[in-house]
């Protein structure tokens, strides 16, 4: 009895060993895939082996492809676990096609940042176009550059430019496709809010409005790109335009992981807006996923150091960028440093918008 008690024993635990092998567990939970669309933004972080490591330790393998995140909203989303648009209105517009209605996740942020060289900065102090606070911190001022673009004004008519043979041409910021990405979708709803007297465009008569500025903002700059990475690394390796729109967290990475930034100057808008990096779960995994983004405080730490801006963390940003050298200045608390949101349209509406301002 005692022979045929031990062959059984060993038999099972032969038994536990194979499935572990087979489902991929030593005392752990097992590792799913989840198969997920994401904006370019973020691609770096969810390479990260600390990001892949840690998602593992919480069970958890990503599997991504990128998109425009204004574009994801009319991708076919069959197949994937989650969606991960870096502004809100995508994530809604995602919600009603698909009637998800559990509440959209909403991990970390990044407010719209202008980056000018140095020299270029001190120009815009100059012309009145941009302040520099006592605690290093440059504000844009918009209504004083949507003047200028109204009025048609050039850069060889400011001030002080004599010797910026980089300084020609008529006076704009390069942004991306509204079309595509978010960053220049979500430029558009705050230009076109200042240009409707401080009130969100809600209907066509408002839209009529704001059509004029909104188009030769877009139209002047030629063709644009898809995504924020490239007029991004263009304006770094030197190549680009004077003034850049980007996300904060695309400079606050660099500075946080020691890269070099050169002379770049971080100018905050002084009425911008935040883009609110969404996660919509399309699978019970992906609501888990997104949950985790949110609540792990390692990943939180690491989201701080691709730059982005925690919600359930605020300290955690400021954290990743402690004893950092750079000449880019970030503000700790936009509220506190003067900067207001912008409220954006409705999906429909800015969709509406996008159409006006491309000509369509």
């Amino acid at each position: 009895m005692r022979r045929a008690g031990g062959v059984l024993a060993a038999l099972l635990l032969l038994a536990g060993v194979a499935f572990a092998i087979l489902h991929g567990q030593t005392g752990t939970e097992r590792t799913v895939t989840v198969r997920g669309l994401i904006g370019s933004e973020k691609l770096d972080f969810f390479n990260d082996p600390a990001v892949v490591d840690e998602l593992k330790a919480r069970g958890f393998k990503v599997a991504m492809e990128t998109t425009g995140s204004w574009s994801m909203a009319g991708s076919s989303l069959d197949g994937y676990g989650f969606a991960f648009p870096s502004s809100l209105p995508p994530a809604e517009e995602i919600r009603r096609q698909r009637q998800i209605s559990t509440e959209p996740v909403r991990p970390f942020y990044s407010p719209l940042v202008v980056v000018a060289h140095a020299p270029v900065a001190d120009v815009l102090l100059k012309n009145g176009l941009a302040t520099k606070g006592s605690s290093g911190v440059w504000t844009f001022r918009m209504g004083d550059y949507l003047a200028a673009v109204q009025a048609g004004r050039t850069w060889q008519q400011l001030q002080d430019t004599a010797g910026h043979a980089d300084l020609s041409g008529a006076l704009y910021i390069r942004t991306t496709d509204p079309a595509t990405s978010s960053s220049g979708a979500l430029h558009l709803a705050a230009v076109a809010y200042l240009a409707n007297g401080g009130t969100v465009v809600s209907d066509d008569a408002s839209l009529a409005k704001v059509t004029p500025l909104v188009q030769k903002l877009t139209q002047m700059q030629g063709d644009q790109k898809t995504s924020s990475d490239g007029p991004f690394k263009d304006f770094l390796s030197g190549i680009g335009d004077p003034l850049v729109l980007v996300y904060e967290s695309q400079v606050a990475a660099l500075v946080a992981q020691g890269r070099s930034t050169g002379d770049l100057v971080v100018l905050y808008p002084d009425t911008t807006v935040s883009s609110d990096h969404t996660a919509i779960g399309l699978t019970p995994d992906g609501d888990r996923l997104a949950g985790l983004l949110r609540d792990d405080e390692k990943l939180r730490a690491l989201e701080a150091r691709y730059g982005f801006r925690p919600q359930a963390d605020p300290g955690a940003f400021t954290g990743a960028l402690a004893g950092r050298q750079s000449p880019a200045v970030f503000a700790p608390d936009l509220s506190a440093a003067g900067i207001r949101q912008a409220p954006v349209p409705a999906f429909g509406m800015l969709s509406k918008l996008i159409d006006a301002a491309k000509g369509r």
